[in-house]
């Protein structure tokens, strides 16, 4: 492929966030804008977000098509028959030729084992690639939510935009200490406010590097490492633990490095960490200067236990050489982090 090649692959956007957090609402404003128009939703239940009057006409039993020119299906089975049969569809024309996909998830769902899917999955990954995921987070009642129940944490701590909704609800200084949580839990990830649902679709889309080759100048937006530099990185570790808060388990913090690494040193690195602490390693990304091709970066994206094939740039997107990877962790501090490492680089380059 060349860099100026079209991808092939279709974009997905995971949209997530618990019970209540207005996901569902969210969901039935954009399905109505044209801006959704070849767009494949997928989700749970179709009588959760009442399209009846979004109808235009039943393409077969799962398929609806809508007014706005996009298509909204149920899951069947599992998301890889969904995904492999929309495909299929698409290529016998049985349904309007999609550009991209929106799946929702359940409130309860731990995003990562579909992110795992969409990474990994022979069958779905020559077909489609994760553009970003979307979490929607309640401004009322989003505090005390993130304090009983983990998977709400875990769902904030590895998307890549936070919806702030109810905001129009929420007290100022009920949303101030609620973004002020979200910002310390994950630093890179925009806040985006919301009222009553309505919000433009296209900052669901178009969130990362669906195409690392012909997008790579997006790599930056992607990474959003720039978020950390004036925030104090260990701010997060001088609060007073509180047993009834789960995010006070999350680190998020980015790692820079001046020298390039040896593909060797870092494979063999992220192969240990995935391996002995991949529970704890909620989600990762970076772009990572290799002393073997200095003029190609490699980009990294990871989900606990498993990463999406490295992708080799064929250019910096910018003027900045340095290696950037920003970490969302449970439980792993960022000196373990470091410390390895530096371990696996320097014992790589002693034998060499």
């Amino acid at each position: 492929m060349t860099a100026t090649e079209p991808s092939s692959l279709i974009p997905v956007t995971l949209l997530t966030g618990f019970l209540g957090s207005g996901k569902t609402t969210v969901l039935n404003h954009v399905l109505k804008e044209p801006g959704m128009a070849a767009t494949a939703v997928i989700v749970n239940e179709f009588g959760e977000i009442g399209l009846d009057h979004l109808l235009v006409e039943r393409s077969s039993e799962d398929v609806v098509l809508l007014n706005s020119g996009c298509l909204c299906c149920t899951v069947r089975g599992d998301i890889v028959d969904t995904l492999t049969n929309l495909f299929v569809d698409r290529v016998k024309a049985k349904v309007p030729y999609f550009t991209r996909v929106a799946i929702e998830t359940t409130g309860l769902a731990d995003p990562a084992p579909i992110l795992h899917t969409l990474m990994t999955d022979p069958i779905v990954a020559v077909r489609y690639m994760l553009d970003g995921v979307v979490t929607t987070v309640d401004a009322v009642n989003g505090a005390g939510t993130l304090d009983k129940q983990p998977e709400a944490v875990k769902q904030a701590a590895v998307a890549d935009r936070l919806l702030l909704t109810k905001s129009d609800l929420a007290e100022p200084a009920v949303r101030q200490a609620m973004e002020g949580r979200l910002k310390v839990l994950n630093p890179s990830a925009p806040i985006v406010p919301v009222a009553q649902g309505a919000v433009d679709p296209a900052l669901l889309f178009n969130i990362g590097f669906y195409d690392p080759v012909t997008k790579s100048a997006d790599v930056r937006r992607w990474l959003r490492d720039e978020a950390f530099e004036s925030r104090d990185d260990h701010e997060h570790e001088h609060l007073h633990p509180d047993v009834n808060r789960h995010d006070d388990r999350i680190r998020a913090f980015c790692i820079t490095r001046e020298r390039p690494i040896s593909w060797d040193a870092l494979s063999a690195w992220l192969d240990t960490l995935a391996t002995m602490r991949g529970d704890d390693l909620l989600r990762l990304k970076a772009i990572v200067a290799l002393s073997d091709r200095p003029d190609q970066p490699v980009v990294l994206h990871g989900v606990q236990h498993l990463f999406h094939p490295p992708v080799l740039l064929p250019e910096w997107p910018s003027e900045d050489h340095r290696t950037r990877m920003v970490f969302i962790t449970r439980d792993l501090p960022r000196e373990a982090i470091e410390r390895t490492l530096a371990a696996f680089a320097d014992a790589v380059a002693e034998a060499q």
